[in-house]
């Protein structure tokens, strides 16, 4: 140990600049309600390296958190059955925010908190998810639609790096929703239909296809980095890789 003289006083780093401490800790939200319910279809089994990736996840400091994981169901009928369970359970139908995650996405450790920091900064989103790509060497960003376009479209567009991208409808994989929207009424149930028949719509895009008639809008965070395994190579021809 090197000589040293110990004050008997130091306010702290915190404090020495106070100003700017509060500015971090209003961008961070951490003093809000930020309950949250995590969801994960799991078909009862989850590869290793993904649950690797959600130990490291963390939520806001305090907040309610919850998880739920859907177990030996097809995965839109996991999101509709647990999404119901919640809304019919008084206490958690009070939290403030949904996660869904699926099996074979890996997130960031700071994923899930700064997701929630863009759902409090914007409120005309009802959902914010994360980047991640389709599985494959031709792999598509899982930002569906062109907002502009006045004709209604899951075009997959282009990520503009690190910015906040209007879609007309996300993937499942890591996406905060608000509570309240599942809410509404006027809202097709259930929700979340793996469309085979009359037409083909995977459940997250058929469920956006409802959504936005009744003014729902959704935005992808491209700073939120989300990697998509694969363990088979069943889709890409790579085993164990992430896209």
């Amino acid at each position: 140990m090197e000589p040293q003289i110990i004050s008997s006083y130091q306010g702290g780093e915190h404090n020495a600049d106070l100003t700017k401490t509060v500015s971090r800790l209003s961008k961070e939200k951490g003093y809000k309600d930020l309950s949250c319910i995590m969801i994960v279809p799991c078909f009862g089994s989850i590869p290793t390296k993904a649950v690797a990736s959600w130990m490291s996840l963390y939520s806001p400091p305090n907040a309610k958190f919850v998880r739920l994981f859907a177990v030996g169901m097809e995965v839109g009928k996991a999101f509709s059955s647990c999404i119901e369970s919640i809304l019919a359970n008084p206490d958690l139908a009070a939290f403030k925010y949904i996660l869904t995650l699926e099996h074979d996405n890996l997130p960031p450790p700071d994923g899930m908190v700064r997701l929630l920091q863009q759902m409090e900064a914007h409120p005309e989103y009802d959902c914010i998810g994360g980047l991640y790509f389709t599985q494959g060497p031709g792999g598509c960003a899982q930002i569906w639609g062109d907002t502009k376009d006045p004709a209604p479209n899951f075009r997959p567009q282009i990520p503009v790096p690190n910015t906040l991208q209007e879609c007309c409808g996300t993937g499942m994989g890591f996406n905060v929703w608000r509570m309240s929207m599942f809410k509404n009424p006027k809202l097709r149930k259930p929700w979340f239909v793996t469309q085979t028949e009359g037409g083909v719509a995977t459940q997250d895009l058929y469920f956006w296809s409802n959504a936005r008639k009744y003014g729902h809008r959704c935005a992808i965070d491209t700073s939120v980095k989300v990697g998509h395994y694969d363990l088979t190579g069943a889709r890409g021809g790579i085993p164990d890789h992430v896209w």
